[in-house]
């Protein structure tokens, strides 16, 4: 029925009623405004309904100020979405409709045009190159990638294929067709990027990546450790035997093979070795490094193949003296050591021009200054150039040439993991990756602009020296940016 409230009124009423439901408090407001109690139980259920509707209506799809394309891109690539958490965020947050056959459709163009831009990178200097592969759920195949070690640009990322030299020597082939030789490669030593840098000729100028022989010496050296751990466990129950039997008391439980003096015996070799290979992979550690300093001097390339020749035959001696089950896996360090030696120090091999042009200029006592406070330079710097400002100005120039050698020696192929730990989300996310999806990621890859570190404000694009005049991926590919 109606009543002659105002509409105020009524809101007020209805307001009080929904928010605070207390005992009494209809029977108070049908008193103050001479309302029955039934009117304003309907006016409430009213209220609610209208609250519902309003609240519960369907999404008005905004007007689109950004591309669709742009916006399942950013979703797919930044923020490793699948198909279907694009389409639910898209609806949610921006009130667009989308199957995933049209989802699907924007990718696959985005990706041919993303493979369209990969085969048109050229270099415009040969470049250093990082080779990896990185095995997909595919028995016996990998993605295969090669990546620039100096600014860490994707030269090619391919989906997965045969481990082999065919394979790495098909993409090597196709690298050179687009003008990108390598005047230097590094790799972890697998054995198919061996035989296609063999087949190219191409395997003299090859670097083993050092970090992997120090992952596999610090496996073993692990090894050693825990084996003498359990040992070392083993004493107070073989101590407990020798007092049950100097007592005159029968030996509870399993009788050891071993008295308590054999396990000291034992133990003590354990230790000796253990020992041993520690101060061997020590030494390892700093034949490898970029700059070696012995008796005040740098020390030649020469000198340390030779330095590294004697820690492998020690290898060899120490693990006769290992116990059995030991020795194998001593063997495998000094048979790992061994293969890549002759391409472990190709890093050093090449800066030995640069180090004795400043020996000759220089000095000696000058130069192993010079490598003491370059070895320092998180501490004296941070970086090589503000080193040089500190050095007399008769030094400097000799001392940046010096140091840009330092600087840019290459032992790793960190660059090429860095692309892994990218590539790694989106496979958990899509289990397995076409070449289009890794040309997107390239792309984005290669115009990501980095927020801090070393290279900070620069993208790889720009640390190669590249010509290409769209700073945004996606601008790159022809779509408009999204402006934030």
């Amino acid at each position: 029925m109606n009543h002659c409230s105002t509409i105020e009124q009524r809101v007020d009423i209805i307001s009080q009623m929904l928010a605070q439901p207390s005992h009494g408090l209809v029977s108070q407001l049908s008193r103050t405004y001479q309302v029955s109690r039934q009117t304003l139980y309907r006016w409430a259920a009213s209220g609610r309904k209208a609250l519902h509707e309003a609240m519960g209506a369907p999404l008005v799809p905004l007007k689109q100020k950004t591309s669709l394309a742009t916006l399942v891109l950013t979703l797919l690539i930044e923020n490793h979405a699948r198909y279907r958490g694009i389409q639910s965020t898209l609806k949610r947050l921006h009130g667009i409709r989308i199957s995933i056959g049209s989802i699907c459709t924007i990718i696959q163009d985005a990706g041919q045009r993303a493979q369209a831009w990969m085969n048109r990178q050229r270099a415009q200097a040969p470049r250093t190159l990082a080779l990896d592969e990185q095995y997909s759920s595919q028995r016996g195949k990998a993605y295969l990638n090669v990546i620039d070690v100096h600014s860490g640009q994707v030269w090619a990322s391919i989906p997965p294929v045969a481990v082999d030299g065919e394979s790495w020597t098909l993409v090597l082939w196709s690298l050179s067709e687009q003008g990108i030789e390598p005047v230097h490669t590094v790799s972890d030593g697998g054995r198919a990027i061996a035989d296609a840098l063999s087949h190219l000729e191409l395997d003299q100028t090859h670097q083993r990546d050092v970090w992997h022989l120090f992952h596999v010496a610090a496996q073993v050296q692990g090894r050693l450790e825990r084996a003498v751990k359990a040992e070392q466990d083993r004493l107070p129950a073989l101590q407990r035997q020798a007092e049950r039997v100097a007592a005159g008391k029968h030996i509870q439980g399993r009788p050891s093979g071993r008295t308590l003096h054999q396990q000291h015996i034992v133990l003590a070799q354990m230790q000796s070795v253990a020992d041993a290979v520690r101060y061997l992979c020590e030494q390892l550690h700093a034949l490898l490094d970029v700059v070696v300093l012995h008796d005040g001097a740098i020390m030649s390339s020469s000198f340390r193949e030779q330095e590294l020749q004697t820690i492998v035959a020690l290898l060899d001696e120490v693990a006769m003296l290992a116990q059995p089950g030991l020795q194998q896996h001593l063997a495998m360090l000094s048979k790992q050591l061994r293969l890549a030696l002759p391409h472990a120090l190709l890093f050093a091999r090449l800066l030995d021009g640069s180090q004795e042009q400043a020996l000759s200029r220089l000095g000696s006592q000058a130069v192993a200054l010079l490598a003491w406070a370059w070895q320092r330079r998180s501490v004296l710097g941070p970086s090589s150039q503000d080193l040089l400002r500190d050095l007399p100005s008769l030094w400097q120039a000799q001392a940046s040439l010096l140091f840009t050698a330092w600087d840019r020696a290459v032992r790793a192929s960190s660059a090429v993991e860095n692309w892994h730990s990218i590539v790694r989300p989106h496979l958990a996310v899509h289990r397995t990756l076409s070449a289009g999806m890794l040309a997107l990621l390239a792309v984005w890859q290669n115009h990501r602009i980095a927020p801090r570190g070393l290279h900070e404000g620069l993208s790889p694009l720009q640390r190669t020296g590249s010509t290409e005049d769209q700073p945004d991926w996606l601008a790159a590919l022809g779509y408009p940016v999204l402006v934030v």
